[in-house]
C-alpha cells in the first residue's frame, strides 16, 4: 500500500520545498519521514470511545434526548445529519472529536458539531498529545492502513485494537503550521470543486427540464395547446391525444424455463440495461428459472421503486426479476419517446398518485392501476423529431458535463495528494505564505 503517490504529488513535491533529511520511517507504505517526526500508535496520541448501540426501543425521531448516529451514513461534507435520538445512550462523541467509520466503507471521516450518541459502526477520536487539525488532516491519510486490516464475511469492519494501533506520523514543532496550510489549500481547492458541482448541477437540471418540456410540450413555441386531463402534465399541443394504458400496452408474464437469458435491471438513473454492465454487490439469486422475459421495446416497471422512477423501455432482449412488470405495446409507438416520457418528473409523480400503500417507501404500482393512467400520444413522426432533439441535445450536454467531472477528479486528486504529501512530510511548508492561491 501507498498513499504517498497519489496522481499530483510529484508536481506538489517539486513545486514545494523538501526537509534537509529524512529517515526510514520503519513503516512500510510510510517510508521516508522528516528525520525529527515520531512515528507513534493513535492510542498514545488520542483517545479512541468505540460506540455501542442501545436497543431500539430507546431510540426515536422525535428528536427527544441526545443525536444518535448509527454509521457513516449519516456523515455530511463536514458534520453529521442525525436520524435518530436516544434518551440513553451507552457512548458518546464530544464536540469536536473525529469521528472514524469501523464498518465499511472502514475509514470515512466526519467532525462532531456537538454531543452525540454513537453506535457500533462508528468510534469518536479525542485528541490528547497532538494537534486536533493536524490529526484530522492526517487521519485523511493514516486510515488507509485500515483498509489492509479489515475483515468480515458480511461486511468488511476493524476492532477498537486497530483503530489504536493505527501508526500516526507526529512531528514535532509544526503540526498547527500543517493545519494552517492545509486549511487555505483545501478551502482554495474546495470552492474550485463546489463551482465545478454546481455548474454539472445547473446542467443535469437543464438537461432534464429540456427533456420533460419536450415530451409534453413539444419542439414548436407556437403550436396551439389544451388541457391534458393529466394533471402533472398540464397543456399539450392541441393536436396531441392521450389513450388510457389498457389501449396502449398489455401486460406480459412470459418465463423462462432455464434463467440463462440475459439479466436485466431497472433503475431511476439509468433506465433497463444488463446487470453484468453495472457495479452491483446485492445478492444474486443461484437460479433464475422463472424470473419473466422481456423482449426490447417493453416497458419494464421495477413495482417497489416505480415511485422513484425506476422503470424504462428496455433496448435487449432478456430476463427481469419476477417482481418487475412488463408491459408490451399494443399500438404504434417510437418507443424511445415513451423512455423519455415516463421518466419524466411529470410521469414519476402520475405514477405515485396511482400507486397503492400507507407509507411513501412502500408505495406499490399494480397492473390494474397502471392500465388507468393515460399516456400521451403525439403523432408518430413527431414522436421521432422529439426523441432525436433530446439525444442529440444529451449527447452535447453529457460531453460538457463528463469535461467538468474530469476536471473536478483532478481537483480532488490533487487536494488528496497535497495532504498526503504535507502530513507525511513529503513537503516542508513551514516557510510557505498562506495566501489565497494555491501552492
Amino acid at each position: 500500500m501507498n498513499v504517498t503517490t497519489a496522481e499530483g504529488a510529484p508536481e506538489i513535491k517539486n513545486r514545494l520545498n523538501c526537509y534537509p533529511e529524512y529517515k526510514d520511517s520503519g513503516v512500510e507504505w510510510l517510508g521516508e519521514v522528516p528525520a525529527g517526526w515520531a512515528v507513534k500508535r493513535l492510542k498514545y496520541a488520542a483517545h479512541i470511545n468505540m460506540g455501542q448501540s442501545p436497543s431500539s426501543e430507546d431510540c426515536n425521531q422525535k428528536e427527544i434526548g441526545t443525536p444518535f448516529l448509527q454509521g457513516n451514513a449519516e456523515f455530511g461534507y463536514h458534520h453529521p445529519t442525525p436520524h435518530l435520538w436516544c434518551e440513553c445512550a451507552n457512548k458518546h462523541a464530544n464536540h469536536h472529536d473525529i469521528l472514524l467509520s469501523v464498518r465499511a466503507p472502514v475509514g470515512e471521516l466526519n467532525l462532531a458539531d456537538q454531543v452525540y450518541g454513537i453506535g457500533r459502526g462508528l468510534c469518536a477520536i479525542t485528541p490528547t498529545n497532538i494537534d486536533q487539525n493536524y490529526l484530522w488532516y492526517g487521519l485523511q491519510v493514516f486510515r488507509e492502513e485500515l483498509s489492509s486490516r479489515s475483515t468480515g464475511s458480511t461486511y468488511d469492519a476493524v476492532t477498537v485494537n486497530d483503530v489504536r494501533n493505527l501508526s500516526v506520523l507526529i512531528p514535532p514543532d509544526e503540526q498547527r503550521a500543517i493545519a494552517a496550510f492545509l486549511d487555505c489549500k483545501t478551502a482554495h481547492i474546495d470552492a474550485l470543486i463546489e463551482k465545478k458541482r454546481r455548474l454539472i448541477s445547473l446542467l443535469e437540471e437543464k438537461r432534464t427540464a429540456l427533456i420533460s418540456h419536450a415530451v409534453t410540450k413539444g419542439l414548436d413555441p407556437n403550436a396551439p395547446m389544451k388541457d391534458s386531463g393529466i394533471p402533472s402534465v398540464g397543456q399539450i399541443p392541441s393536436h396531441w391525444k392521450t389513450r388510457w394504458n389498457k389501449r396502449v400496452f398489455e401486460e406480459i408474464d412470459e418465463r423462462s424455463p432455464s434463467g440463462r437469458e440475459e439479466l436485466l435491471t431497472v433503475s431511476h438513473i439509468t433506465g433497463v440495461t444488463p446487470r453484468s454492465e453495472k457495479n452491483v454487490s446485492m445478492f444474486m439469486a443461484e437460479s433464475m428459472e422463472g424470473y419473466k422475459i422481456c423482449r426490447k421495446n417493453d416497458l419494464v416497471i421495477n413495482t417497489m421503486w416505480a415511485w422513484m422512477g425506476a422503470l424504462g423501455i428496455t433496448q435487449y432482449d432478456g430476463i427481469v426479476s419476477p417482481s418487475y412488470n412488463v408491459y408490451r405495446l399494443k399500438k404504434e409507438y417510437f418507443p424511445p419517446y415513451l423512455d423519455f416520457l415516463y421518466r419524466t418528473s411529470a410521469y414519476v409523480c402520475e405514477i405515485t398518485r396511482h400507486s397503492k400503500g400507507i407509507w411513501k417507501s412502500r408505495l406499490r404500482l399494480y397492473p390494474d392501476s397502471f392500465s388507468e393512467i393515460f399516456t400521451l400520444e403525439p403523432p408518430l413522426s413527431e414522436q421521432r423529431q422529439i426523441s432525436e432533439y433530446i439525444s442529440h441535445t444529451i449527447i452535447k450536454n453529457n460531453i460538457f458535463i463528463d469535461k467538468l467531472n474530469k476536471s473536478l477528479e483532478k481537483l480532488q486528486e490533487y487536494r488528496t495528494a497535497l495532504i498526503s504529501a504535507a502530513v507525511t512530510g513529503k513537503i516542508d511548508v513551514r516557510a510557505e505564505e498562506i495566501g489565497g492561491g494555491m501552492a
